[in-house]
């Protein structure tokens, strides 16, 4: 039990800076959505959906391959380890950003964005600097220094949010009023430019405070080493990139789907808008990700039924937490929708689908471990190209005829089938014993009661469904509480 406690202070850390930082990025939603009209805004959507594949690329699984072979008895020295996946990091990000600056026009042009060429430079460098500086991150993680991680993360968030209220509130501001102090630098019409500037600033920022962690050891590269790591992370590689194109390849590819294309960005604006009021979910799944991967190699050396008991209890805990989630969001929607204009909230149907998809895909993480510590990680490629598939064929098959709620389906599906395919290949090559008929209650259970919450609501009295929603929350709880035998006192942190 005590090694869950660890997993869940530092997934409480973790979560701590991303559930604030995703949080107050969150609260640029409302910022975007009523400052650009939905088409601009899902310009923002569809090109930020490119960069999150290319991060995956950039990286190419080497964050993993540093923490197995970190651990890894043949070798000695953690830090030649990280030694050589900087160096790997820092190369490849460096000749990506020399072939695209090459090449800013033409990919500027099949991006569909051909006058604004600055928004895909900016973006370049921002990228390039956010792979090399994610083993730095990683090297926080390994050190369990989740303190460190966290200000780093905050202080980040905290000064994109601040240049993106500079540019986008106060510099029109102070373009109408006193145009002399700002016209040196400030364009009125860069509009959703200055989104990407800001960004590119705070991934600068990143690489300066984590200076520190670049510094202190013999910068050293082993070419046998690196050649393992690779291997080892060359499927994780492929998983990731069709993991990322599950979340990503259907905002790519609405604008080419949707029959009508006059209005195909401002779907997309909407949808992708709607979609950040379900990034709680998301949240709490990266919040988890963070120190579970550190946490599950560390067991690896443990022995005996204890090793595989916390597995099957971080199952359970993260399926528990996950349906807290789910119920809080959507019985508190009638609230948490205005973070997003008003002219958005015909996608908020999109939400409570986008969320199952998120609790799958966190399910589908936690099985993961089989073939992590199998060193089977070809699995891991395999499961997520058949996400890739249903996602391709579901996208194709329901975008036309349901718009953006073809794209909230196909998540479910993608990841349902992940999910399920993980599980029975788990059982087969490396048997944990989760209970998944007390698994299976606890998402039963919530989403009956959030379908009973629903039958009964009131339209016209959003406080009244909201004074019903909460004792059905609270009896969730109770319900855990009572299963799992945990009293109000197991909750309560103990001095020592």
């Amino acid at each position: 039990m005590s090694g869950i406690k660890s997993l869940a202070k530092d997934t409480a850390v973790y979560g701590l800076s991303s559930i604030i930082g995703r949080f107050l990025n969150w609260c640029l939603v409302p910022l975007y959505t009523v400052m650009f009209p939905a088409a601009e805004y899902g310009i923002v959507t569809y090109i930020y959906s490119i960069v999150a594949l290319v991060m995956v690329v950039l990286i190419y699984g080497m964050e993993t391959g540093f923490f197995r072979f970190a651990n890894h008895d043949r070798y000695k020295d953690p830090m030649e380890v990280y030694s050589t996946g900087l160096i790997s990091l820092g190369v490849s990000s460096t000749v990506f950003l020399v072939m695209v600056l090459a090449m800013l026009g033409p990919i500027a042009g099949w991006m569909d964005v051909p006058h604004h060429s600055d928004y895909i430079a900016m973006m370049a460098v921002a990228v390039a600097l956010d792979a090399f500086t994610a083993l730095p991150f990683s090297y926080l993680r390994f050190r369990n220094r989740a303190m460190r991680f966290a200000s780093l993360k905050l202080v980040n968030i905290g000064l994109n949010i601040g240049l993106n209220i500079f540019f986008i509130l106060i510099c029109p501001w102070l373009w109408r009023n006193a145009p002399g102090w700002i016209a040196w630098f400030y364009d009125p019409d860069f509009g959703i430019g200055f989104i990407f500037l800001a960004n590119l600033f705070t991934s600068a920022l990143n690489l300066v405070l984590l200076l520190p962690e670049l510094r202190g050891f013999a910068w050293r590269f082993n070419p046998a080493l690196w050649r393992e790591m690779i291997a080892y992370s060359a499927p994780l590689l492929v998983l990731g990139v069709a993991g990322i194109m599950n979340q990503t390849i259907d905002k790519v590819l609405f604008p080419h789907l949707f029959p009508d294309k006059a209005t195909a960005m401002a779907q997309l604006g909407i949808y992708g808008a709607n979609y950040k009021i379900a990034i709680v979910m998301v949240m709490f799944t990266q919040a988890f990700r963070f120190a579970y991967e550190p946490f599950i190699f560390a067991r690896a050396k443990s022995a005996g039924a204890d090793k595989l008991q916390s597995y099957r209890d971080a199952m359970k805990w993260f399926v528990i937490f996950a349906m807290v989630i789910f119920l809080g969001v959507m019985f508190y929607l009638d609230i948490l929708k205005y973070f997003i204009a008003p002219s958005y909230f015909s996608g908020l149907k999109v939400v409570p689908i986008v969320m199952v998809a998120e609790i799958f895909f966190g399910i589908f993480f936690n099985l993961s471990l089989w073939y992590k510590l199998t060193d089977r990680t070809v699995w891991g490629m395999w499961y997520s190209l058949m996400g890739l598939a249903v996602t391709l064929a579901l996208n194709f098959l329901l975008v036309p005829r349901w718009g953006y709620m073809g794209c909230a389906w196909a998540a479910v599906g993608c990841y349902g089938s992940m999910m399920v395919a993980s599980y029975i290949g788990g059982r087969i090559n490396y048997p944990i014993g989760y209970n998944v008929p007390r698994l299976a209650m606890y998402f039963v259970s919530a989403i009956v009661l959030w379908f009973f919450a629903e039958v009964i609501a009131m339209e016209a009295h959003p406080w009244i469904n909201m004074a019903v929603r909460t004792p059905l929350l609270v009896l969730y709880v109770f319900m855990v509480m009572k299963v799992e035998r945990v009293t109000l006192r197991d909750l309560i942190p103990r001095r020592k």
